[in-house]
């Protein structure tokens, strides 16, 4: 079943440690990503642009009205995502616990339509 692993973290968090500390992070980034695909479990993932940049597209009186983001008033937004393969929900939740930015922020698990 596939799963999808939403990222929800400080964007500008990133930013604000030492070139060291980035570094350290990036790196354990890169080690759950290696450990989802020898697994089998990655389908794919990726880095969003930040949310100021996004635009959020809404239909009202039949016409689309476009508003530029963010949108809301959180802490944290979703940051990037990894598409997964897991054989439930349960073993989802496993390799969301396993990703860096639990510690800090969170990751939402959602199945895919169907998938569950």
């Amino acid at each position: 079943m596939k799963y999808l692993l939403l990222l929800h973290v400080e964007e500008a968090g990133l930013g604000r440690l030492a070139a060291d500390e980035q570094a350290a992070r990036l790196a354990e980034y890169r080690a759950f990503t290696e450990a989802l695909s020898a697994s089998g479990a990655l389908v794919g993932s990726n880095r969003l642009a930040p949310s100021q940049g996004a635009k959020l597209v809404r239909t009202k009186g039949g016409r689309p009205v476009v508003t530029d983001g963010p949108f809301a008033e959180t802490k944290e937004q979703v940051a990037g995502y990894y598409l997964i393969e897991a054989a439930n929900e349960a073993a989802a939740v496993e390799w969301a616990a396993r990703c860096p930015a639990c510690g800090h922020g969170a990751v939402e698990v959602r199945a895919l339509y169907g998938e569950a």
